[in-house]
């Protein structure tokens, strides 16, 4: 299959089917994230194979945990290279995404990002996430983060965004567990996890969603 085929599969085996201009899109991304990576390090997996099943579909599989709906404000912590979130917004155009992103190389090449595909109602803040400012605190419907430490750390670097009933998407190993103590410190009750295996791969995941309690 090419890394086109791969991706239209892919994303109809989750239940996710994309238009071709978003493929287009989503292509444009791919070939950016290429040219970039010869200069900074933003991923270690540098197949369009590799890219489009661990990148692009490991994201588009965070839609299983929630509704994309007209005026949600999703915050991504730790976006690197702008997984998952940059593909969610290209998927789902009506949201809101805030991309933070300390590393200020990291935050140049989302910022790029943003502005080659382009895509509007996108923010970079290239900050940690403890130093976001606190106009963000409560206003978020969705809060998501990749590979930010394990998720009761997530949980609470997080849980300050949400508004009340708004959910946290995580997306981890098969085996990784989250403590009942954990989900009180944090102030939210687990809404559901979805075990699924990523198209064409071998590669389980378990996307685990998350809601602030009132």
């Amino acid at each position: 299959m090419t890394p086109r085929e791969l991706l239209n599969s892919g994303t109809a085996e989750l239940g996710i089917p994309l238009s071709i201009e978003q493929v287009n899109t989503l292509f444009v991304y791919l070939a950016e994230l290429k040219k970039w990576n010869r200069k900074i390090n933003l991923t270690s997996i540098t197949s369009e194979r590799g890219v489009v099943i661990k990148h692009l579909l490991d994201s588009l599989a965070y839609l299983r945990g929630f509704l994309p709906a007209s005026g949600l404000n999703l915050l991504d912590m730790g976006s690197g290279a702008g997984f998952p979130a940059v593909p969610i917004k290209v998927a789902c155009p009506e949201i809101s995404i805030t991309l933070v992103e300390s590393v200020k190389k990291k935050a140049a090449f989302l910022r790029h990002i943003l502005r080659t595909l382009p895509l509007d109602g996108a923010e970079v803040l290239d900050v940690r996430i403890g130093e976001v400012p606190a106009d963000y605190e409560n206003t978020c419907d969705l809060v998501t983060a990749r590979a930010f430490a394990d998720m009761g750390s997530a949980l609470a670097a997080g849980v300050r965004f949400l508004k009340t009933g708004g959910l946290m998407v995580l997306s981890r190993g098969p085996g990784e567990t989250i403590g009942e103590q954990d989900l009180v410190r944090a102030g939210v009750f687990l809404e559901n996890r979805i075990s699924l295996r990523l198209p064409h791969s071998d590669y389980d995941r378990a996307i685990w969603v998350f809601k602030k309690s009132a």
